[in-house]
């Protein structure tokens, strides 16, 4: 990743700027009038996708309604293959705050980890995130930093869904119903983390820098705010209403691709807790009886015998199972080991919950007297519980020494 910060002064300037902020509060009617509180400096985190023809407007905005209520700087985290690195560079020359670029070879994370990228190289007080197609109307940033400081909250979303908000910008009724349902669904799904946030697709938003612990965060594609509320919620929590502003320039980035990735992000938030993932381990496992029935009836009806024909079409099941708990459940594990190594270690202990059912089950009828019924539905519970415990133990823990050097990579 490439960084360029084409105006003098760093992040480490801004946040040193508190008694410049404390003049700017004197010398503005305005701000004395409305008696906000002002921080030392705001940075403004922009992920970029190919939006070359947004840039000059958004920054003339920006310089429009954010430097004279509060010192700023432009973080722009950019993932895009075409020129829009340059034409910040030369749309920045004009501009009285600081811009820097940061631009990602491998855009890891989607948008979401571009933000990530922007939070963890800002200083100031106040992180804001907003989009660069000049849909979030930068008039607001003042507004966001100044309601947190009031409220003294840790996040200020800024919300379609309240009172003085609306969602006009939305191109046509298909996106409008797409939005509608992922908030719902995302809300459904997370109501306590998400109490108190009525727009949680929301990607305008304001958040305290000591309030982001990047380390926990694990972003797949654009619903950072999500991420954000689920996995580390700051401390207070208010809103502001805004409207969703039609695009300056350019089309819109959602996708069905990016619908299926926001899927995979909502069940890979839901199934952290280690009580969540064994229940969609256990569901998944249940789905792996539909390719193993299919596969005996195939190997059998071409004239196998029934036992080969079962030992290979529960390998059907295996690899139903362990290709769903790869992308459903474990998806930010699978970087600790090879996939074969995993897939090796999966298939062994997915064979030995067969080899050591039926001595369980004739432990459990002879030695302890329990009925055929009951004594297989307890086997089936206990090689259940020992599957998923050796699962996460020896196929996705992280590896001792692995783990201390992934933290020692961080360190440096």
């Amino acid at each position: 990743m490439s960084q360029e910060s084409i105006v003098p002064g760093g992040l480490g300037d801004l946040g040193k700027l508190g008694g410049l902020g404390e003049l700017r509060k004197l010398d503005d009617p305005a701000v004395r009038a409305a008696e906000v509180p002002e921080p030392g400096a705001v940075t403004i985190v922009v992920p970029t996708f190919n939006e070359s023809a947004n840039i000059r407007e958004l920054l003339h905005l920006i310089t429009e309604s954010v430097p004279t209520r509060l010192p700023c700087e432009v973080v722009f985290v950019d993932d895009s293959t075409d020129d829009t690195p340059e034409v910040i560079h030369e749309a920045a020359k004009d501009c009285p705050f600081p811009v820097t670029v940061l631009h990602r070879d491998e855009p890891v994370g989607g948008l979401g980890g571009a933000v990530v990228e922007g939070m963890k190289a800002a200083s100031s007080d106040w992180i804001v995130v907003m989009d660069g197609d000049c849909q979030h109307p930068p008039s607001l940033v003042p507004e966001l930093v100044a309601t947190g400081e009031r409220a003294n909250a840790g996040l200020v979303v800024a919300s379609r869904y309240i009172k003085g908000g609306s969602r006009a910008g939305l191109a046509g009724s298909y996106r409008v119903a797409v939005s509608r349902a992922a908030t719902w669904l995302t809300k459904s799904l997370f109501p306590r983390k998400l109490r108190g946030i009525s727009d949680p697709m929301s990607g305008f938003f304001a958040i305290r820098r000591s309030a982001v612990t990047a380390e926990v965060l694990q972003p797949l594609g654009y619903k950072i705010l999500l991420e954000l509320a689920v996995r580390s919620r700051p401390r207070g929590v208010t809103e502001v209403p805004f409207v969703f502003q039609d695009r300056f320039a350019g089309e819109s980035k959602s996708s069905a691709q990016e619908g299926l990735r926001f899927l995979r992000h909502l069940v890979g938030l839901r199934s952290a807790s280690p009580i969540a993932r064994m229940i969609g381990f256990g569901l998944i496992g249940a789905t792996g009886f539909l390719p193993n029935l299919l596969g005996l009836w195939a190997l059998t009806a071409g004239g196998m015998h029934y036992v080969p024909a079962e030992i290979l079409a529960n390998q059907l099941g295996v690899a139903w199972n362990f290709f769903l708990i790869e992308h459903l459940l474990f998806r930010d594990r699978r970087r600790h080991r090879q996939w074969w190594d995993r897939a090796g270690r999966f298939a062994l202990l997915a064979n030995a919950d067969l080899v050591l059912r039926i001595p369980l089950i004739a432990l459990f009828v002879h030695r302890f007297e329990m009925g055929v019924l009951s004594a297989t539905a307890l086997a089936l519970v206990t090689t259940f519980l020992l599957r998923f415990a050796g699962t996460e133990a020896l196929v996705y823990l992280p590896r001792r020494g692995l783990r201390g050097s992934r933290t020692a990579g961080r360190a440096v």
